[in-house]
This record gives C-alpha cells, sequence and structure tokens, in this order.
C-alpha cells in the first residue's frame, strides 16, 4: 500500500499568517507531544511515521510549496511536483504515473489519497490501512474512509450508503453523496448512517492507469509532465468519483477536524496568546497570534481573532472569519514570509520610486549547516549586511570566510552562495528595475557540488 498526501492550498482561509506559499497546513500553531508548537503537515507526518506508513507515503505538492515541505519534514520526503497548480484529478494522476513509471510500483498495488492536513488521532492512519483489504474483499473500483458523524452538520460533505446499511458492518457500499445538507437533511442522513466524507480514497494503480489510457493521456511521468497543462482542471471527485460505478466506504470512529478556518483552528490552539501581546478585561474564546515586532493589545473583545504578519493584520468575528477567503480571492500581493529548505526569510520594507526603481528589505535567516543555493540574478543588485553568525561564502569563484558585521556587495549576474557554519541573520538590500523571484537563476544546490563548479 502506497500513501499520496496532498498538500495544495491557495493561502486565503487563514490570511494573513498563511499565502501562496505557507498555506494553513504550514502553519505552527498547533502543541506537539513534547509541548513545542509544530503545523498540520508536522503533526500528520509524524502521526503517519508512528504508523508504520512513513516508508510508503508520498507528497504530491506544488512547486512554491516544495521548499516550505523540505524545510518542516527534511530533505528526505518523496515529493512528486506539480508543473504547475490545477486541481485534484491532474495531482493524483501525475501521482499515478510517477509512482507506475519511476517508482515500479505494481499495478495490483493499492494507493490512499488523503489531504495531508486532517487533524486527526494517531488511529486515524491506522484504520487506513484496512482500505487495502476492503478493495480486495469489495471487488470495488474505489474504497473511501468516512467518519462518523458525531452531529449534524452543515459544513461537511456526506457519505450515503445503500438502504438498509446497518452502523456496524466491517464496510457500506455508497449509494450517493452530498455536499453541505441543512441540518435537517443531515439529520435524516445520519440515521441512515451516512459518514462524513473526510477525502480519504483507495483505489488499485491499475484502475487510474487504465482511465488514464481510455482516455488518451500519458501514463509515464516524464510525458505525463510536458503534457500537463492540458490536463482538465477538475477535481478528482469530479472526473473518478462521480462516474465510478462500484464505490465502499469505511467507517471510521474518531476525532476528526478540518481546521480550515480561523473559527475551527482556534478550536484546538491551546493558548489564547501567541506572540507579542496582551489580552485584558472581559475577553472570551479570544485569541491573538502575532509573527511581528510590534505588540497587539486586546480589551473588552471575545469571540474574536486578531492574527498579524508581515502580510498583513486580520480583526474579525470568529464566526465572520470564513469570509477572508472571498475578501482576499482577487489580492496578488507577494508573501512577506517565506520558510525554505535553507532557513527563512521576512520583508521589512518595500519601496517604489517614480522612476521606476525598487528597494526590497529583507531579513534572512540561514540554519546552521544549510546553504543557499549557487545562482546569480538577471534584474537586481544585493548589498548583504551579516548581522550575526558565521559562515562561508562563494561569489563569483573566490571562496571566503563572513562574520557579523561584514558587508558583501552582490551585483548583478554574480554568482554567488552561502553556507552558515552558525545560524547567521543577514539583512540584505535589493535594488533594480523588477525584485521578482523569478529573476534567479540556479545553477547548483548541494554545497559539495557548488564548491566543485567554483574550482573549475
Amino acid at each position: 500500500m502506497k500513501i499520496v498526501l496532498l498538500s495544495g492550498g491557495s493561502g486565503k482561509r487563514l490570511w494573513p499568517l498563511s499565502n501562496e506559499s505557507r498555506s494553513k497546513q504550514f502553519l505552527k500553531v498547533l502543541k506537539s507531544n513534547e509541548g513545542e508548537r509544530e503545523s498540520m503537515v508536522q503533526r500528520v507526518w509524524g502521526q503517519i511515521s508512528k504508523a508504520g506508513l512513513g516508508e510508503h507515503a508520498y507528497i504530491a505538492t506544488s512547486k512554491p510549496q516544495v521548499e516550505m515541505i523540505q524545510s518542516q519534514l527534511g530533505n528526505e520526503i518523496e515529493i512528486i511536483v506539480e508543473p504547475e497548480r490545477r486541481d485534484t484529478f491532474p495531482a493524483i494522476a501525475l501521482a499515478a504515473t510517477y509512482l507506475y513509471s519511476i517508482q515500479g510500483v505494481s499495478l495490483n498495488e493499492t494507493i490512499v489519497v488523503m489531504p495531508v492536513d486532517p487533524y486527526v488521532d494517531e488511529s486515524f492512519f491506522h484504520k487506513s490501512k484496512e482500505l487495502d483489504g476492503i478493495l480486495n474483499e469489495s471487488g470495488a473500483d474505489l474504497a473511501l474512509m468516512g467518519v462518523k458523524p458525531t452531529y449534524p452538520s452543515e459544513k461537511y460533505g456526506y457519505i450515503v450508503p445503500n438502504i438498509g446499511t446497518k452502523v456496524d458492518d466491517p464496510y457500506v457500499t455508497v449509494h450517493s453523496f452530498r455536499e453541505k445538507p441543512r441540518e435537517e437533511e443531515a439529520v435524516a442522513m445520519i440515521e441512515q448512517a451516512a459518514l462524513w466524507n473526510c477525502g480519504v480514497f483507495a483505489f488499485k494503480l491499475d484502475f487510474l492507469i487504465n482511465i488514464l489510457i481510455a482516455n488518451d493521456y500519458p501514463i509515464h511521468y516524464d510525458e505525463m509532465s510536458r503534457y500537463y497543462h492540458r490536463m482538465p482542471k477538475n477535481s478528482f471527485d469530479y472526473e473518478i468519483v462521480e462516474k465510478a460505478k462500484h464505490i465502499v466506504a469505511l467507517p471510521y470512529e474518531g476525532e476528526w477536524k478540518d481546521l480550515g478556518t480561523w473559527n475551527t483552528l482556534t478550536e484546538e490552539i491551546e493558548t489564547s496568546l501567541i506572540g507579542k501581546g496582551i489580552i485584558a478585561g472581559d475577553s472570551q474564546n479570544t485569541h491573538v497570534i502575532n509573527e511581528l515586532d510590534i505588540p497587539i493589545t486586546l480589551l473588552n473583545l471575545s469571540n474574536v481573532i486578531v492574527a498579524a504578519s508581515p502580510d498583513g493584520i486580520l480583526v474579525s468575528d470568529k464566526a465572520s472569519s470564513p469570509m477572508i477567503k472571498e475578501v482576499m480571492k482577487h489580492s496578488d500581493q507577494r508573501p512577506m514570509y517565506e520558510e525554505r529548505r535553507w532557513g527563512r526569510y521576512r520583508v521589512l520594507d518595500y519601496l517604489k520610486y517614480p522612476d521606476g526603481k525598487e528597494v526590497l528589505t529583507k531579513r534572512i535567516c540561514v540554519a546552521s549547516g544549510q546553504n543557499l543555493s549557487y545562482q546569480y540574478h538577471l534584474l537586481r543588485d544585493e548589498v548583504w549586511t551579516v548581522v550575526s553568525g558565521r559562515g562561508e561564502m562563494v561569489l563569483n569563484g573566490r571562496h571566503f570566510i563572513v562574520n557579523s558585521g561584514d558587508v558583501l556587495v552582490i551585483s548583478k549576474d554574480s554568482k554567488h552562495s552561502l553556507r552558515a557554519e552558525i545560524e547567521m541573520d543577514i539583512i540584505e538590500v535589493q535594488t533594480g528595475s523588477e525584485l521578482i523571484e523569478e529573476d534567479i537563476v540556479r545553477l547548483a544546490y548541494d554545497w559539495n557540488e557548488i564548491m566543485q563548479l567554483c574550482t573549475v
């Protein structure tokens, strides 16, 4: 059995902490068993590993999220990268071709697909192991996992079983699906043993490969990558699930939540204040999450979320917080904070002058033992001031040590890289006609390879 974790999201529902590269699953607001802050993806990956599934798991994601995943989970994670962001059907199709043509996975292997960010007990992942046996026993095209509802929610989709299904059946045959019903409809469906649809489904690899063949889609990974922009931008539910003839579902009885909005996420945040600030007076069910160095003081406000990051500040009644996705849907602001495989950076200031010249100031932290890629820029010059730490620098083939207090001038087209021996804080000032990440030309990532290139 192979696990494919889908890591997507546009970063709008938990703005301003989330953005295009730091979607909700990467926010470090949950508390681990060790008492440290962890993200949803770190929590889920830890649970998968404890359930004995880590060696069989892959993460399918878009390019902007790759370095964030590596930063939080390490560089050993198997990542299947979408050439561009589309939808769940092309993403899962790409993953299937990767497993088939690159990994050599048997066509008879069970593939389990699930979101990367459910809030569940570890038992959820142990339960998912049963999907393999249920597919074999039932002969179904698809086996889903459904959560036994604890109340008639209007927020979730439902899996409706065939009439006559008993709540204690090991698995049920699926009759239909119902998306976000009214409460009275949800009550009636629960009486018929309906389950919450948690977005987990399993199929034999040949089931999807044969569908790709029937539709003249590529089945080899390299070809699918080149063809990817032509794949239909549709969900897996629309393209596959709704057309499948035989679907069964495995009931799961345990904790499951979708922490997709501020009002649901704050239910699982143990402390009401994260970051600099004060909550005073009669303030019930109120949370302040502050990533800025400026303190936030809140007085006599209940049922409120205040979230602040370099991307912006949100002040909202918790019940209204889901509106933020619609409010921000047309925003194309660049991310002001990102985590990378080598560390993190935060934008401190940005100016654009009347003559078109742009100036951007960043604070960069390079983790101990990590290095930037060997790269050059097409459109900008940079000046680095090393605030703290120690490392080694490569600049146009010259290799030298850098320390706190050093100032480095990196002109356009200069090939450069940096490796931190002791964690380094750097203030970077960029100047140019267009300050975008796309002007970077990367030549190498591994430090040993970079050193070899510099000696040529």
